[in-house]
């Protein structure tokens, strides 16, 4: 994987936003394919009439091996298999990948907080504009509770949220109040050296989490390291020098 803050990535990430450079380059050839796959298809027997004004051409998807983001691929099939083995009847997310959220309805209530509501219509579903540094629930009331790869942006503007330095911290704070006693979050954010990428995300060292919920109990850690390796239930020390890895938090709240 690239270095986070090699030049040619960070010139990726200010380009991409107008114009992916790689998909502009490869994308000569790539059209070259497409057109030779047009002739040949047309050509077959039974093949249906092209027209131009129907065509959709998807240059870049004739790969080997089929792309992922390992941090959320992995880390919602750790989160999804704590709440189902949990069986509990009610869950509430915060923010996190709204696919995520529509699978566990097929397992449980869930109750979706957002400062951008999830206008779907589900069974077990219920969305609520709400935000993470000041969520709609008594103090201590919720049993099962989720947060991932969320916090840390909070603060930094990116999804029309008040700018504040301490966002990442305020939200685990809140995250912690309405937790309830024996209750279970499954929090993640990306770990390893601790900076921000404006106006991207902050990257925290993993104690730095652990002190953030300071009033909870650390249960497990997991992760997906800088390779996209998959690491379960692991020491926090493996992963605190990791450029852009991503830790999986289990916590919960002792009397």
């Amino acid at each position: 994987m690239r270095k986070f803050n090699s030049i040619s990535y960070v010139v990726l990430r200010w380009a991409r936003e107008v114009a992916d450079p790689i998909k502009f380059i490869t994308s000569g050839p790539r059209y070259l394919d497409f057109f030779m796959d047009w002739h040949r298809y047309s050509r077959l027997k039974g093949a249906e009439p092209i027209k131009i004004s129907e065509t959709w051409p998807c240059i870049h998807d004739k790969t080997e091996t089929t792309d992922f983001d390992h941090h959320y691929f992995y880390q919602d099939i750790w989160a999804f298999n704590k709440i189902y083995k949990s069986k509990v009847d009610c869950h509430v997310d915060v923010g996190s990948l709204v696919y995520f959220v529509g699978f566990l309805t097929r397992i449980t209530k869930v109750i979706f907080i957002d400062i951008r509501p999830l206008m779907a219509t589900l069974d077990n579903f219920e969305s609520r504009r709400g935000s993470v540094l000041s969520l709609p629930f008594e103090d201590s009331s919720v049993k099962s509770l989720s947060c991932l790869h969320v916090a840390e942006h909070i603060g930094l503007g990116r999804y029309g949220d008040p700018l504040e330095p301490l966002g990442t911290k305020k939200a685990c704070k809140e995250l912690s109040r309405i937790l309830a006693v024996n209750g279970n979050l499954y929090f993640s954010i990306p770990v390893g050296r601790p900076r921000l990428c404006f106006n991207g995300c902050r990257v925290h060292a993993p104690r730095q989490i652990v002190e953030y919920f300071n009033d909870l109990e650390l249960v497990e850690f997991s992760g997906v390291d800088d390779g996209g390796n998959y690491l379960n239930n692991i020491d926090l020390s493996k992963l605190e020098d990791s450029d852009y890895a991503c830790g999986f938090f289990w916590f919960t709240k002792k009397k």
